[in-house]
């Protein structure tokens, strides 16, 4: 949200300067993100002064220049080649001198003015039109100032360009009682107030309101007051729709707005004075001559102010006339009912709309509007008439007319305020400090809290309906934390707290063994949106759509489902990556992924969703960078496997125990799967190409996701335990065996270790041979077999009986031929 200082100093007598400002800004809560020094013209005509042009004659060398001697003021006239048809001796004239920078209409870029010779004559500044100025859109020839103005007068002055600060808050969404102005302001009188420091604020006088006649009466009826809960409407009749004057355009302007005309300037000035949103009827456009408040049926086709037809849901809010809708209530108007030049009589709505129904309407249409901002936030009802009347009065003032109708008025049920009774020992205590109590109803009647009555131990209070994140007393201790100051709040020298013992394992202390992990090996950790595409899911057999947790309003058709996998998070980053140029990457997640089981829909509840937590690791690109004395080296799948055999190491498994099975998913082109103790840990391989190319990969992608909660699972019954290290020398026996192409590498060293329990310590491939020397479905594999027994020396006998009861089961198990 932005603020303009000067705007600002309208509705409280302010002593800070914008830097003090934007400093106490901060430190109640309403964070500033940025200040900007604004000027209503570009570069605030610094440099360009008021000049008289004393002589005019032609250039000697061309037909359609002068040259012209012109007092600055400074007491020596100055000469200046001008190719105005219009410039004439006698004249006062805006003048850039040497070296002053101008922002002509529409430029992007300034340019400077340079000492210059022009056809041999020289030059000492420029004459200037409206356009180089920046001051309209004319070229046709120089300015004419007042004759009575004084050489050297800055047109800064002459022209009363004015400076300004844009102060940009980063409003949270509970705050949208600060969220214009006078809100901001009140503020800022709170906390002055509680510092000692008294100041006044003020709200713009409507007294001179009153209603001129009722010659133009349009009734109002609400259909739905639970949606609708106050809604308020006059006209205005006779109005002459025009450019809005210098000052309101300047208040515009300094917010970043675009003026448009007087009447829909005044609606957009009170609500970022006031918070109230307004809008501004062609009353002729409203047929029946009688508005109502009302849904329409499922379909309705309706044209926006930007020309779009939307489709209307039935649950959509609108402002109707007798024959059809005219506006989306609080989000956008209509293109048939908004305020044109041809306007004479206006329709002036305020109204508090339910922040529900506004939310889910704009959600619905994808529109996000200065109006829909504030309404769904939840605006002050009792501001309603208040800036009705205000914008009625400068509308009046602006574009003429009267007041002609009474205020039509729908309010059945009036807002409460919400009661709360604040303890000063809770206060207290929950601060960390105690603050004085006559100190804490200053703060309290500062912020409009109204104390209803005082014990002892402490007040009843009333809070404003427009507060409505205040509504228990934790909220009022905040806001009086907030307005005392949090650096006032001393560190204690004693820190109290309550020992606590976390459940084992520890899931925080997991997941950053693990992290630090992967990041001593070169890993960078991305943190991704749980939100995501439904379109990743349509057409996937690893990860159906029908399992999509879907979200009912989403903010757009890439944040409408819940992710199921990290995958396709990860390869988003992969392919920001890739289009910045860099291809090497090594990246992982921690992440919840979400599923929906239609099954369990008739249990009612939450029952049919379900939330994981995850780890996925990619890899792409290379391993190595290349160096003076070395090579790149490519990742593979090697590369990502031994990275999740060491992260098991890390915790204690024995990797013997692990089962490998293939994973097959159209994701990957070659997976695999690990099991421990029956339970699936992760899966890992590398991805499918056509998938890789969607993202913009053009090398191989290798990735893995792990099911945190079932490592953490398997880590709760695990325990590491310590054995001294043995005395007795390994034995080590090659085998070299022939295979069906079917059997892996897995299924040979589980049958190993089911034969041999006691004495085999681990099985290594280290050769596999394919060719057409072998039978054909044939493979070579080269096994190592590393024996020890921990209680004396292997002698021969014992490692052939053992190697060959080995030898014997891998035969009888898988059909392999021993062939040394």
């Amino acid at each position: 949200m932005k603020i303009a200082y000067n705007w600002l100093k309208e509705y409280i007598d302010l002593p800070l300067s914008p830097e003090e400002t934007s400093k106490t800004l901060t430190s109640i809560g309403l964070e500033v993100d940025s200040m900007e020094k604004m000027e209503t013209i570009r570069g605030g005509l610094a440099g360009v002064v008021v000049g008289h042009v004393l002589t005019c004659e032609k250039h000697p060398d061309a037909d359609k220049l002068s040259v012209t001697t012109v007092d600055l003021g400074t007491g020596e006239p100055v000469q200046i080649v001008c190719g105005a048809p219009n410039v004439a001796a006698g004249q006062k004239v805006p003048v850039a001198t040497v070296g002053t920078t101008l922002y002509p209409t529409g430029a992007e870029e300034g340019f400077t003015i340079k000492k210059s010779k022009i056809r041999g004559i020289e030059s000492h500044g420029m004459i200037c039109a409206e356009d180089e100025l920046g001051l309209g859109d004319s070229h046709a020839g120089i300015m004419e100032l007042d004759p009575a103005t004084h050489p050297g007068t800055p047109a800064k002055e002459y022209f009363q360009i004015e400076e300004d600060y844009q102060i940009e808050i980063g409003l949270t969404p509970n705050r949208i009682d600060a969220g214009s102005h006078y809100g901001v302001a009140r503020d800022l009188a709170a906390s002055l107030i509680s510092d000692g420091r008294p100041t006044a604020l003020r709200l713009p006088s409507v007294a001179d309101f009153s209603i001129d006649n009722n010659s133009n009466p349009y009734p109002v009826e609400v259909m739905d007051t639970q949606a609708c809960p106050r809604y308020m409407g006059l006209t205005i009749s006779g109005v002459k729709v025009a450019p809005s004057p210098e000052w309101l355009q300047n208040r515009l302007r300094s917010i970043g707005q675009k003026p448009i005309n007087n009447v829909v300037d005044v609606t957009n000035f009170v609500l970022n004075a006031l918070g109230q949103p307004l809008h501004a009827f062609d009353a002729d456009k409203i047929d029946g001559r009688k508005v109502i408040v009302q849904t329409c049926p499922e379909g309705t086709p309706f044209v926006t102010l930007d020309g779009v037809e939307r489709k209307l849901s039935a649950e959509d809010l609108m402002i109707c006339s007798a024959t059809r809708p005219l506006c989306i209530a609080g989000v956008f108007g209509g293109l048939d009912s908004g305020v044109t030049e041809a306007t004479t009589n206006v329709f002036l709505e305020s109204a508090y709309f339910n922040p529900v129904t506004i939310r889910k309407t704009a959600r619905r249409h994808g529109l996000n509007t200065d109006a829909s901002f504030h309404y769904e936030r939840g605006i002050d009802p009792n501001m309603v008439p208040f800036a009705q009347q205000y914008a009625a009065l400068l509308i009046r003032e602006l574009a003429g007319g009267q007041i002609s109708s009474q205020v039509q008025e729908v309010y059945p049920k009036p807002f409460e305020p919400f009661r709360v009774e604040l303890d000063y020992a809770f206060t207290n205590r929950l601060i960390g400090k105690e603050i004085p109590k006559e100190q804490i109803k200053t703060i309290l009647k500062a912020l409009e809290i109204n104390i209803l009555s005082e014990t002892e131990a402490g007040l009843s209070l009333e809070v404003p309906p427009y507060r409505v994140d205040v509504t228990r007393q934790v909220d009022v201790i905040e806001e009086v934390l907030r307005i005392y100051g949090y650096n006032n709040v001393e560190i204690p020298l004693r820190v109290h707290s309550t020992l606590t013992y976390a459940k084992q394992p520890d899931r925080d202390a997991i997941q950053n063994s693990i992290s630090n992990f992967l990041t001593a090996n070169g890993f960078n950790e991305i943190m991704s949106n749980s939100l995501t595409k439904a379109s990743y899911y349509q057409d996937n057999a690893t990860y159906p759509i029908e399992r999509c947790v879907r979200i009912l309003n989403p903010l757009s058709i890439d944040l409408n489902v819940m992710r199921q996998t990290l995958l396709y998070n990860a390869l988003e980053a992969a392919q920001l990556n890739a289009n910045h140029r860099n291809s090497d990457l090594k990246l992982y997640e921690f992440g919840n992924c979400y599923f929906y089981d239609e099954a369990k829909k008739p249990d009612g509840g939450l029952a049919p969703y379900s939330e994981n937590q995850y780890l996925s690791v990619l890899i792409a690109g290379n391993d190595r960078p290349a160096s003076w004395n070395i090579k790149s080296t490519p990742t593979d799948f090697f590369t990502l496997k031994s990275f999740a055999e060491k992260l098991l190491k890390r915790f204690g498994f024995d990797l013997s125990e692990a089962q490998t099975d293939s994973f097959d998913s159209p994701l990957f082109s070659e997976a695999v799967e690990y099991k421990l103790r029956g339970k699936t840990l992760f899966h890992l391989g590398v991805l499918d190409k056509k998938l890789c190319r969607s993202f913009d990969q053009k090398t191989p992608v290798y990735f893995l996701e792990m099911n945190a909660d079932t490592l953490l699972g398997l880590l709760k019954n695990h325990q590491i335990t310590v054995k001294e290290l043995a005395k007795y020398p390994e034995v080590r026996r090659d085998l070299a065996l022939l295979v069906d192409r079917s059997v892996s590498f897995a299924q040979l060293k589980r049958l190993a270790f089911s034969t041999e329990k006691k004495l085999l310590k681990s099985v290594t491939l280290f050769d596999v041979y394919e060719g057409d020397k072998l039978p054909e479905g044939k493979k070579s594999y080269a096994l190592s077999f590393v024996l020890q027994d921990p209680e004396r020396t292997m002698t021969d006998s014992v490692t052939d009986s053992v190697m060959n009861k080995i030898a014997g089961r891998l035969e009888k198990e898988t059909g392999a031929q021993i062939r040394g």
